[in-house]
């Protein structure tokens, strides 16, 4: 019924209800309690359209993409192309050409590190990142800055978990080459003003990737509003497959970039003396790819722009509060990061227990949440913590599994005392 109401577009208002039937996985139950999953900035779930996507590839169309004369590639070619198509017009690109499958948004940033860092870093610049970014946004750039001889200088931010914007301009130079900065933070859920980001590392002529693996499934993004030089998210994130994501990256700027890696399809013509390449996108598409990802990866988009980006990111903002009041009172729970402008994330440690403790119990009460640090290490030590318990929300969460959340938390504090 869910699936037939989103494709015709016919829901009036957002239903959290309805939109919950169209995730099989919810319906499921964890040691005989209902399945409440509040892990969404790890791995979202997935929606029937999407799972129906992907086995329609291996079901009815599957084959090898762009390079057959055959019916079945073909079809499949135009299917992943379409998909293109329709991420192109999710982040506002100008052309597909500017659209790159990859692995996850951890290769797209491996690729821009590699192919422009080796092409344009060299011994003496810098590269800026921050203290919130996820470990896959910072160990690519301490790689290409050690092996070219460049600096890493990182911007602080507050106890609440906000950007020190005034510490990031005053380290913008003549010797920054390059801003590598996340959208949202995965650890503590802050937005960044990325619009501010860019154009201040512009004027300095720096080039600026963001990270916006934990913005894609709250808010809209364009890419060319936010004049970003390159941007990567990851299918898994969006309620997609995973194995799948783009690298969106300024046309000119990829044009000028040697390929990533080697292989077939990102060929024109090879012979023993030389190789040329394919032209963009294909360029950094080497191998067969992963079709029914990029294929899921389309529904998914397809989606989550049915049910409207604005609707998502209100009902998800109600949850916040809702959530952030409910946590607060908790008597000894503390919330790590509490930023004026967040995404749905709640980073929070109880105190005397620790964080695994509290993520093993609440398992048992059918309570899906992260622990950890969550790819984050700089975030917890500037904390002076090792972890945190994260409850990540999602388009299909409700007030009742916050309640659910409050409840187990209870629990946790009655078991210890």
């Amino acid at each position: 019924m869910a699936t037939k109401v989103i494709e015709e577009m016919t829901r009036p208002v957002f239903d959290v209800n309805v939109l919950r039937q169209d995730f099989p996985i919810l319906t499921e139950e964890v040691y005989g309690k209902p399945f409440t999953y509040l892990d969404s900035a790890a791995s979202a779930q997935k929606p029937r359209q999407v799972i129906e996507a992907i086995s329609k590839v291996y079901s009815t169309e599957y084959s090898n993409v762009h390079r057959g004369v055959h019916y079945m590639s073909q079809k499949t070619t135009d299917a992943m192309e379409e998909a293109r198509e329709k991420i192109r017009s999710f982040v506002n690109a100008s052309s597909i050409r500017e659209i790159i499958f990859v692995r996850g948004a951890t290769e797209g940033i491996n690729l821009v590190a590699s192919s422009w860092g080796r092409r344009n870093l060299s011994a003496g610049d810098e590269i800026i990142l921050t203290m919130l970014e996820h470990h896959s946004n910072i160990v690519p750039w301490q790689l290409m800055a050690e092996e070219v001889g460049a600096s890493l200088k990182v911007v602080p931010i507050d106890r609440d978990g906000v950007l020190d914007i005034d510490t990031y301009s005053n380290l913008l130079s003549d010797k920054t080459k390059f801003v590598a900065v996340t959208h949202v933070s995965n650890a503590l859920g802050t937005i960044l003003p990325v619009t501010e980001l860019i154009r201040l590392a512009h004027e300095r002529g720096a080039k600026v990737l963001v990270d916006g693996c934990q913005a894609a499934p709250h808010m809209k993004i364009d890419v060319r509003s936010l004049d970003a030089d390159f941007y990567v998210l990851s299918g898994h994130k969006i309620y997609g497959p995973s194995g799948i994501g783009i690298l969106y990256g300024k046309e000119k700027l990829l044009e000028a970039m040697p390929p990533y890696q080697g292989g077939e399809e990102m060929i024109d013509v090879v012979t023993f003396d030389k190789t040329t390449y394919a032209d963009l996108p294909f360029k950094f598409e080497a191998g067969t790819p992963h079709i029914a990802g990029a294929i899921g990866m389309g529904a998914a988009v397809n989606y989550i722009t049915a049910v409207g980006l604005e609707n998502i990111a209100a009902h998800e903002n109600d949850l916040l509060k809702y959530g952030t009041n409910k946590l607060k009172g908790i008597d000894s729970l503390e919330i790590v990061g509490q930023a004026p402008e967040k995404a749905a994330i709640l980073s929070f440690n109880l105190t005397g227990v620790h964080p695994h403790d509290v993520g093993t119990i609440l398992d048992r009460e059918g309570i899906a949440v992260r622990t950890g640090h969550h790819c984050a290490q700089p975030v917890m030590d500037y904390f002076d913590i090792a972890s945190t318990v994260r409850a990540s929300l999602g388009l299909y969460n409700n007030r009742s599994d916050i309640d659910a959340l409050v409840a187990a938390l209870e629990r946790v504090k009655e078991i210890f005392g």
